[in-house]
């Protein structure tokens, strides 16, 4: 039995590992005025944020087309049994609500299951290498899209933000509305609650903003997987990732980077940890 897994580019899986997955990455657009990108295929990182630090215009971005998912759905179910497809938060994204469209468009025999995963960023790249383990060991579909669903829960995230600005610019402020009186001087963390964004504290200088996602993981019990993004700051990322090998097997850490489509909303400076307790 040959089930297919599919995500899409806000969740960061790093290409290779994707690949060295047999991971369906759909990406979302990213538009600079009249130029629309492909997220994580028409630009990469380095000159995304370079654009978006130095040029004049701020990006928007975009969900792939019900049309992109039908074509990805028809090519693997040239030799899939099933297909799941799992994507960002619905409260953040349009994305899950375009592939249940294209689940509809798509002319597939093999049955299409889509999965809202509530998160966003490795949150989501965690759940979709889980699906794969779980299609690897020989699971048919609807036992996968059983375990997958129970996993939701187990997925925390906590983020920090060297400044609002670029959540603000991007209208994802919502509930960090709050924090914005005193941004200047404090560390915003975020995490993903319900599906959407909201405050998880703030730090006084980023040294001590980074110790609160340490201890947002010494905190955690029974981890079954950790990954951290970072968007510009890869040296910051890999001690981090050093530091958390005294909690958890350090060579089983994923480290990622946040993609131009949440890089938009991240912006330069943001660190994050994504992390999975055992179910």
């Amino acid at each position: 039995m040959t089930i297919k897994i599919v995500t899409d580019s806000t969740a960061d899986l790093p290409p290779e590992l994707a690949k060295e997955q047999d991971i369906s990455v759909v990406p979302l657009y990213l538009r600079f005025g009249q130029e629309v990108f492909r997220d994580m295929v028409d630009m990469d990182q380095d000159e995304f944020y370079r654009r978006l630090t130095q040029g004049n215009i701020h990006p928007s971005t975009a969900q792939p087309s019900p049309q992109d998912f039908a074509n990805v759905y028809k090519e693997l179910g040239k030799e899939a049994d099933g297909i799941l497809s799992i994507h960002a938060t619905g409260k953040l994204s349009g994305t899950y609500n375009s592939a249940l469209r294209g689940k509809e468009v798509a002319d597939v025999k093999c049955p299409i299951e889509v999965i809202d995963s509530e998160v966003i960023t490795m949150g989501l790249g965690q759940l979709a290498i889980a699906a794969n383990t779980l299609a690897k060991a020989g699971k048919n579909l609807q036992q996968i899209v059983k375990e997958v669903k129970q996993m939701i829960p187990t997925i925390h995230m906590m983020g920090l933000l060297d400044t609002l600005k670029f959540v603000s610019l991007g209208g994802r402020i919502g509930k960090l509305q709050a924090m914005l009186g005193s941004v200047l001087n404090i560390k915003p963390l975020i995490k993903i609650k319900d599906g959407v964004l909201a405050p998880a504290g703030r730090a006084r200088s980023r040294a001590k903003g980074i110790d609160e996602l340490y201890n947002f993981v010494k905190n955690t019990r029974e981890i079954q997987d950790i990954s951290v993004v970072y968007s510009t700051t890869l040296e910051e990322a890999k001690d981090l990732v050093h530091r958390l090998g005294e909690i958890y097997d350090e060579q089983k850490i994923k480290l990622a980077r946040l993609g131009p489509v949440l890089g938009v909303h991240g912006g330069p400076g943001t660190l994050l940890v994504a992390l999975r307790e055992k179910g």
